[in-house]
């Protein structure tokens, strides 16, 4: 059950995440979390950096759709300069937003990889939806205040893949 919960992968940085290393898997799109994955959750437009690795992402053939629990307004706002397409108060970890980034790239889900830095919401509902998971360490030290209350849940739920070895993470007893 716990392994649910397990992303496929993890990386400290959105960044480490490359076109050549994704068409290296065949993978043709990305379904992506926005707050705290892609930029901090109070942060309202891209850097620099961000939307050169979405046009980086783009010049290679690969889709991107952010999928967000967050309100229309914040994701739109956020989108929409970036031409990036996007689902909002998606109620992950339920499927139904994952299935419908998957129809809006037209691919299937071995194409399709699944980013986010929440365990109980971006990498539970890729997991239980099929995809390949990414989980990417929070670019924000702070969180809104619902996902506080997950981060606390996520703390036990990393300790215990820390303890087991299936996954060595920032701010674990293993130091990594």
């Amino acid at each position: 059950m716990l392994k649910k919960f397990l992303p496929k992968d993890y990386v400290k940085s959105i960044y480490e995440i490359t076109p050549e290393l994704l068409k290296e898997r065949n993978i043709k799109g990305i379904i992506t979390d926005l707050d705290n994955t892609l930029v901090e959750w109070d942060r309202p437009l891209a850097t620099p950096k961000l939307t050169q690795w979405f046009k980086n992402m783009s010049d290679h053939g690969i889709h991107v759709v952010i999928v967000s629990n967050n309100n229309e307004k914040r994701v739109h706002a956020f989108a929409e300069p970036l031409g990036i397409r996007y689902i909002y108060k998606a109620q992950k970890p339920i499927g139904k937003a994952f299935r419908k980034a998957l129809a809006m790239m037209d691919l299937q889900k071995e194409e399709t990889v699944v980013i986010g830095d929440q365990l109980l919401t971006d990498i539970l509902g890729g997991n239980r939806s099929g995809f390949h998971t990414i989980l990417v360490v929070p670019v924000a030290q702070t969180d809104g205040w619902m996902t506080r209350i997950n981060r606390s849940i996520e703390r036990k739920l990393l300790k215990w893949f820390d303890k087991k070895g299936l996954l060595h993470w920032e701010g674990s007893s293993s130091g990594k």
